[in-house]
């Protein structure tokens, strides 16, 4: 994968707080945050894959991961104010990868929701991915899951800049997505909600893998009716609440007792 360093990059990530808005800052421990969870549950893929958020404010500006940093050392500061292009717009001293932002900045441009996305290659996901049958509905993380997911078919590495007009179209309404032989993704309006709801389609992803042990002629089917009662009781309307006033604040309490150096 092609990267590019910035050569004007001067001064230090420490210097990046007097630069920004409060605003963008809460936006960027959250998905420093998000980047050391992902850590923490082991779905990182070294240092490839990304997460990113959109910089509050008029300009098209978004936050994602040095190139250079395992996920477990990414910190608010740390993070590369990056257009859609992918090319940096504070000066920064890391490399970035300006292919990687591909299927982000598609989502970021063009879905209402979009204000987070994020993308995974955890083993888990990429085998449901090859499934031809897709997310199954015998687990009830499946069943929550499983109603807001929509399917793009794989088109090589993401760096063709046309693939951007399919992936949005496919995306539609959803929040989530399944990437055919490559991996999960989703977003959110938050940092929050985005990764509470990858975390569902990852367990929901763990758990089939799982239960195909069994082999598929062997699984318990859940009652005629069920996955859409559940479907009901989960609406995507509720994802706020559970997730920004919730689960997120306690996963921040979980990573500031393990290591906050994350909000550096």
């Amino acid at each position: 994968m092609a990267t590019l360093m910035n050569d004007n990059a001067s001064g230090s990530d420490a210097d990046v707080r007097g630069q920004v808005s409060a605003e963008e800052w809460a936006v960027r421990v959250d998905l420093a945050a998000a980047y050391r969870l992902v850590a923490l549950y082991g779905w990182d893929d070294l240092i490839f894959t990304h997460l990113s958020a959109r910089v509050p404010g008029p300009e098209h500006h978004f936050l994602i991961n040095p190139y250079d940093m395992m996920f477990e050392e990414i910190t608010a500061s740390s993070l590369v104010k990056i257009d859609v292009d992918g090319q940096p717009v504070i000066p920064t001293s890391h490399p970035v990868n300006p292919a990687g932002f591909t299927i982000h900045s598609a989502l970021h441009m063009n879905c209402e929701d979009a204000h987070a996305v994020m993308h995974l290659h955890t083993p888990h996901g990429q085998a449901v991915s090859a499934m031809e049958f897709g997310l199954l509905e015998h687990t009830q993380t499946g069943m929550i899951a499983r109603h807001d997911i929509a399917y793009h078919e794989y088109e090589g590495i993401a760096t063709d800049l046309e693939e951007r007009e399919r992936l949005v179209q496919d995306m539609g309404d959803k929040h989530a997505m399944i990437l055919r032989n490559h991996g999960t993704l989703a977003i959110g309006k938050t940092v929050g909600q985005c990764f509470l709801r990858l975390y569902f389609i990852e367990r929901a992803c763990e758990a089939q893998v799982l239960m195909l042990s069994a082999g598929r002629e062997n699984l318990n089917n859940p009652p005629q009716g069920t996955p859409q009662k559940v479907e009901s009781q989960t609406p995507s309307a509720g994802m706020g609440m559970v997730a920004d006033g919730l689960a997120w604040p306690s996963l921040l309490r979980k990573l500031d007792r393990i290591d906050p150096s994350f909000r550096d």
